[in-house]
């Protein structure tokens, strides 16, 4: 049989391990929710010319309309100027 001293210290470790478990689970979790929120970053790779184009035949199918070609056209020039 163990003596008290002995069950305390057990006891006493299991503590201080417990608590060191949640500790870094829960760092894992805080810092694992700093990786940006879940934005997602797309870059572009089409050139102005291609979302020139792509605005025109949207146009021209009747996707959007001529403000709204108008508007995205000239936002589309302006941000590549």
């Amino acid at each position: 049989m163990l003596s008290r001293t002995t069950t305390k210290r057990r006891d006493g470790l299991r503590k201080k391990i417990v608590a060191l478990l949640v500790l870094s689970i829960s760092l894992f979790i805080i810092f694992t929710g700093c990786g940006g929120g879940g934005a997602e970053i797309q870059q572009s790779t089409q050139t102005l010319g291609q979302e020139l184009t792509d605005l025109d035949k949207a146009y021209k199918d009747g996707l959007i309309t001529e403000k709204e070609y108008d508007k995205t056209k000239k936002s589309l020039l302006k941000k590549y100027n």
